[in-house]
């Protein structure tokens, strides 16, 4: 192929651009990718992993699926979400990779495409979407595709699972993003409150209604509407629901002028909507409507990997910037099934690092039902085990060893080199011992080789 067609071709591409040989050498590329990185692009010299991720190996060698691997596995284009080193720090990154073939039908390279995800972040960073595992990574190519259009996109997951993050997310990532962003909270509100809040009233219009008021849908002209639980409004309000998606119309309560606005709809439930549809809870039409763009969120259980990521952000959320999870604390919050999800995993390190004396946070620090099932689950493990089922019900577990009081403080002493950041002096005033005790004591057992110096 004549690479002056293929670079006007890749020239002509508004994202990030490039057209990669079947060995990872970059042939052409546009200016916004090149703009995109600090690492300079060498054309017929730079390979595509060197530049995005300052890497001397292709992604599928260290941990991440490749894009171009699954081009040639399915002769297909194939897209990805993948963390790319930026001139701002790493960043993520919506893939599309489609495969070049020739007259014969042969690969002879590859065109990528690719948009940073700005809502998203890969170490801690307030107010953004923070994870790092598969089904996080998947979430942000769902939202991604998603911010781009007006489709209605339905938000379903257990309470705590981010959904309002989420939806903010796609706003801001939309055309929209300058316009207004407006919840609306539909748990508790009755029929005739639910109307008012939604669409406003006259002066008049009922006891109480001294003067006009503005409904939220009014005030989201332009911009985007957030339902959220909207499995929570009743059965009568659907009807004035659905048309106002169909139609982008309405009537304020007590008004006879129908006014038209220019919204997109986001919607969110914990509940199952379809098994509601079936029990004659929630329409049916409606729901057609609101899950034009389906997103299921995953429970924080599914996203251990994310889990040390998201307490690091809560711990600088709470203002303990300088505290930090020991190994066996870590454990046990990744042990944990959080009914409560992220919410949930937030309390627990806000009363964590209360209770923490020192700046590293300990097991025992963590809430009790955290640590007590964390056991339980340990318990269960050694349960099953063959040589504990060949037990009697009524038979002693096996005695422990016990240690001399300076094996514990040798290993307690090794632990606590290998699990905090604290200086030396720090860590010996935390022990309320001298410098040189804490110095005496290592040389005794053997681990002064262990210091950070």
């Amino acid at each position: 192929m004549n690479i002056s067609i293929v670079q006007s071709m890749i020239n002509a591409i508004e994202k990030p651009a490039i057209f990669i040989s079947t060995d990872y050498v970059i042939k052409a590329v546009n200016q916004p990718y090149v703009d995109a990185y600090k690492k300079p692009v060498q054309i017929g010299t730079s390979r595509c992993y060197e530049v995005s991720h300052s890497s001397s190996t292709p992604c599928d060698q260290n941990g991440e699926s490749c894009p171009i691997q699954a081009c040639i596995q399915t002769g297909n284009a194939a897209s990805v979400v993948h963390i790319h080193q930026m001139p701002s720090g790493k960043e993520f990154c919506d893939i599309v990779m489609k495969p070049v073939k020739d007259e014969d039908g042969i690969t002879i390279g590859f065109l990528e495409i690719l948009e940073n995800i700005r809502f998203a972040a890969s170490s801690p960073k307030k107010n953004k979407m923070l994870g790092k595992s598969e089904v996080f990574l998947l979430v942000l190519k769902h939202i991604n595709r998603a911010a781009k259009s007006d489709i209605s996109v339905l938000l379903q997951g257990q309470t705590g699972t981010g959904k309002e993050l989420v939806a903010k997310a796609l706003h801001e990532s939309s055309g929209r993003k300058d316009q207004p962003f407006e919840v609306i909270e539909c748990s508790g509100l009755t029929e005739s409150l639910f109307e008012s809040e939604l669409f406003g009233h006259e002066k008049g219009a009922f006891t109480g209604a001294t003067q006009s008021k503005k409904g939220l849908v009014e005030l989201a002209d332009g911009g985007t509407v957030f339902f959220d639980e909207i499995a929570d409004v009743p059965l009568a309000m659907q009807v004035k629901l659905l048309r106002l998606i169909e139609t982008q119309t309405y009537r304020s309560v007590g008004g006879t002028k129908v006014k038209n606005v220019n919204l997109r709809f986001i919607a969110a439930s914990h509940k199952n909507l379809l098994e509601l549809v079936q029990k004659g809870l929630f329409r049916e039409d409606l729901y057609y409507r609101i899950a034009g763009f389906p997103i299921q969120l995953p429970t924080l259980k599914q996203r251990t990997e994310d889990i040390e990521l998201l307490a690091s952000q809560f711990l600088l959320d709470a203002k303990y910037p300088d505290k930090q999870l020991s190994k066996q604390a870590l454990q046990a919050l990744q042990s944990y099934d959080y009914p409560g999800n992220i919410r949930e995993l937030k309390n627990i390190i806000a009363q964590s690092a209360l209770m923490a004396d020192n700046r590293l946070i300990l097991d025992t620090d963590l809430p009790a039902h955290v640590v007590k099932q964390e056991m339980n689950d340990n318990t269960d493990v050694v349960d099953s085990s063959p040589e504990r089922q060949s037990q009697s019900p009524h038979s002693a577990a096996p005695p422990q060893p016990i240690m001399t009081l300076e094996e514990v403080e040798a290993n307690y002493l090794e632990t606590l080199l290998k699990t905090n950041t604290l200086s030396f002096d720090e860590l010996a005033a935390s022990l309320k011992i001298s410098a040189r005790t804490l110095y005496r004591k290592l040389k005794k057992y053997n681990i002064a080789n262990t210091l950070p110096f």
